[in-house]
């Protein structure tokens, strides 16, 4: 047995491959095999055969997805001998490597070898064997001979998705689970609340979901609404001056909203354990809790105001959103995070901390006395406190919080990990305080942004176009060796704000997802755009067998 899973070892060669390979995101190791001419031809008598139970998993991921896509039905089989035809061969043994993730494929003309240590790693194969096969289902089904060793350079390799915004049913939640799952991607950070609508079902505080989970409109046309009703296309320099009292708020008077039951949260969650992909729920606290503030007013600067769950964007300054530092607001989270914990088997929980302005706490005699009885010196004290506080809470329960960068306003709470979205400077000060750091820069990680000059929709008014993120570095070169190991990874950001469809999402999901798949998972020395942009013309075409909408103005290229 040992002889068998070592095969691939002695299988090398430096000839060049008769057939093109192309995969995103880029392997660390990619030979042709020992007979480069030769193809692993897929049929009805081809088997899937696993050594134990633990590479299951993998197994009717890919049975599954050849079934979908190419109408063949294989057999699983856990017995790697005696079985007629060919097979491919799912390997999961602890003497392969010592890295968790990292993984081999190896083809023959008879045989497909993959192996790994773990499941995740196998399964990691199994997403490079997809990118394998043809991208026409209706020609021969075959695998080009290759061996390939591969592992990720960065351990959080992440996606958002904001669903306060615009809400996204379970279905489609799940297949986007299954675009990052493709890309080798292993966190998915779910934005569940926001001035916008609240969608988690909290059995203690069924207002939230009552009557934070709906909003009566959404502002029409591009924030802040000022002659943006019947646009087409936007020219989108990099410096365009909004600000709120330049606001035309109209809304389209459409009711929106929806939210998650617990037990659809707990089906999400179990569908991205299968894809090896933690998701980290986002609470926000201490802004951008308007749909909070709609259902439990009591706990706002403002007591006795009536709030609503906000119909436009871009309200930081314009509208109270902020919650009140007081006890009552920290026992109400309290018992709302615990609801979340107990739901979510994450390591982590993300508490935003964005934007909260401190306006709303100068003007409040209660703030001011909480600071006063606390020794806090200012409001980015205060937010600090508020922090601290709930990060006790949360750590108390053996869980690490992690925040947008204005957490490290006032000073950073002790375990926090920071995720730098107003440039890179929130992760370098991370970094350099030995914190961990996710990179996800607005300028080049906010997938919500357009892509192009002129857009064919509404989008936000920036620009992200695909070169801009495939080149993008998050070790800030300023950190030393030291401190740049404090960098976890980086992530993607999907704004909903103008995203109302599923085609949307995907329209500004891909191909930006790719390469930022590329930037986290491959060595940085591989990178290379004139090389991606050659791999990415088999991905559309992959993306056309799977149904999947893309920017296809990249295809003029």
């Amino acid at each position: 047995m040992k002889k068998f899973i070592f095969l691939f070892l002695s299988i090398i060669s430096f000839k060049l491959s008769a057939q093109e390979v192309n995969i995103i995101p880029q392997p660390v190791e990619l030979r042709p095999g020992a007979f480069p001419s030769d193809k692993f031809k897929i049929n009805n008598s081809t088997t899937i055969r696993i050594l134990d139970s633990t590479a299951v998993n993998a197994a009717i991921f890919l049975k599954n997805y050849i079934a979908n896509h190419y109408n063949l039905n294989l057999e699983v089989s856990n017995n790697l001998v005696g079985t007629k035809g060919n097979a491919i061969n799912l390997i999961i043994s602890d003497q392969l490597y010592k890295n968790s993730d990292k993984y081999f494929v190896s083809v023959l003309s008879s045989t497909v070898n993959a192996g790994a240590s773990s499941p995740q790693g196998l399964f990691y194969a199994v997403q490079t064997i997809i990118q394998l096969l043809p991208t026409n289902a209706d020609k021969e089904i075959s695998i080009p001979s290759v061996d390939i060793i591969d592992y990720p350079r960065f351990g959080y390799r992440g996606m958002h998705l904001d669903v306060s915004r615009h809400f996204f049913n379970v279905d489609f939640v799940k297949q986007y689970i299954d675009y990052l799952a493709l890309h080798k991607m292993n966190y998915f950070h779910w934005h569940l609340t926001d001035d916008h609508g609240w969608r988690i079902e909290i059995k203690k505080y069924p207002k939230l979901t009552e009557i934070g989970a709906w909003r009566d409109g959404s502002i029409i046309g591009l924030w802040p609404g000022k002659g943006n009703e019947n646009i087409k296309y936007q020219v989108l320099p990099k410096t365009v001056k909004i600000t709120p009292n330049d606001a035309v708020l109209k809304t389209d008077g459409i009711k929106h909203g929806g939210f998650y039951t617990q037990d659809e949260i707990k089906d999400v969650i179990d569908y991205a354990a299968k894809r090896y992909i933690t998701i980290i729920p986002e609470i926000e606290m201490p802004a951008h809790s308007m749909a909070l503030l709609a259902a439990y007013p009591e706990l706002g600067t403002e007591p006795n105001k009536k709030y609503e769950v906000a119909q436009t964007w871009g309200m930081m300054n314009k509208y109270n959103n902020v919650l009140q530092a007081s006890d009552t607001t920290f026992k109400f989270l309290e018992n709302v995070l615990t609801e979340v914990m107990a739901l979510f088997p994450s390591q982590y929980i993300h508490l935003g901390g964005d934007e909260a302005s401190k306006i709303w706490w100068k003007q409040s005699a209660a703030s001011q006395e909480i600071m006063s009885s606390n020794g806090l010196k200012n409001e980015s004290e205060l937010q600090s406190y508020f922090i601290r506080r709930m990060e006790k809470f949360v750590n108390s329960k053996g869980k690490t919080i992690i925040g947008w960068n204005e957490i490290l306003q006032g000073g950073l709470a002790p375990n926090a990990i920071v995720m730098s979205w107003q440039g890179e400077k929130g992760g370098v000060d991370a970094a350099k305080q030995k914190h961990k750091a996710i990179m996800t820069p607005e300028d080049k990680m906010y997938f919500n942004h357009a892509q192009f000059v002129k857009e064919d929709s509404l989008t936000a008014n920036k620009f992200s176009p695909l070169i801009d993120v495939y080149n993008y570095e998050p070790v800030p070169a300023e950190l030393t060796a030291e401190q740049a190991t404090y960098i976890w990874g980086g992530q993607g950001c999907l704004w909903s704000e103008y995203i109302t469809s599923r085609e949307k999402v995907q329209y500004l999901l891909f191909p930006r997802l790719d390469a930022l798949s590329e930037i986290l998972w491959s060595p940085k020395g591989k990178r290379n755009y004139p090389d991606f942009q050659k791999r990415l013309k088999t991905q559309f075409k992959r993306y056309d067998l799977m149904g999947i909408t893309y920017s296809k103005r990249y295809l003029e290229n």
